[in-house]
């Protein structure tokens, strides 16, 4: 059956439909000897797929947990020899996180290889909560608290938080969005230091193994766990 290269393309682990879309409109992409353009259609049991001149081929679909330790890189490779989070999961798919936790944040990850549930987690419009727990350097003052609950502008752009809650320098706090750094954004905004940073939930789906532990689940209860409210 025909369908659209991005999304053989995703289906097949090469990345998601928006970075296949690029990878097309670069000249990268070739069916049957062919350099492909944006909106064409192919049968992957039938037609030679080609990216960057090497053939693609649908891998199984696999769903992994994993506790990200701290100083684990959260990537496919790195050129300067550190170790990233694919090299602690046995598996002869190619796997890649969704999303991405900064070198010294620990807490729960997904690795897949099917890119467009990766972007169903990732992208904005899905408002999947997203919730960390951080150590702060001193305790957080109430007007500072109170700031965070109406929400704070980082970048010229509205970060809303949820689920706030203190004890002593432990905040515990949900966003929606995954902008770079954008924890410790909002804490050294208001004069805080982040000492330890651990996300312990995406959507319902909550941390429960030991640091560099992995499992691999079900698609549906891995959805469902994440989506429910």
């Amino acid at each position: 059956m025909q369908q659209r290269l991005q999304k053989i393309m995703s289906e097949a682990g090469i990345a998601s439909r928006r970075k296949s879309e690029e990878l097309i409109e670069k000249g990268l992409v070739k069916v049957n000897g062919k350099i492909a353009t944006l909106g064409d259609k192919a049968d992957p049991k039938i037609d030679k797929i080609e990216v960057k001149n090497k053939p693609i081929k649908l891998e199984k679909k696999i769903y992994i947990i994993i506790n990200k330790p701290k100083d684990i890189l959260c990537s496919v490779s790195d050129d300067r020899g550190r170790k990233t989070i694919v090299q602690l999961v046995k598996t002869k798919e190619k796997i890649y996180p969704v999303g991405r936790l900064d070198l010294d944040t620990e807490g729960i990850l997904i690795l897949t290889n099917d890119g467009d549930f990766a972007n169903q987690i990732i992208h904005p419009r899905y408002n999947i909560k997203k919730t960390y727990q951080a150590t702060l350097d001193k305790p957080l003052l109430l007007k500072d608290l109170l700031k965070l609950k109406k929400g704070l502008t980082i970048e010229d752009r509205k970060v809303n938080v949820f689920d706030l809650k203190q004890k002593n320098k432990e905040i515990t706090l949900a966003i929606h969005e995954g902008r770079k750094h954008i924890i410790k954004k909002l804490f050294e905004k208001l004069g805080y230091k982040i000492e330890r940073l651990k996300r312990i939930a995406i959507g319902n789906l909550t941390l429960t193994l030991k640091p560099g532990e992995y499992k691999e689940v079900e698609k549906d209860w891995l959805l469902n766990k994440i989506t429910k409210d």
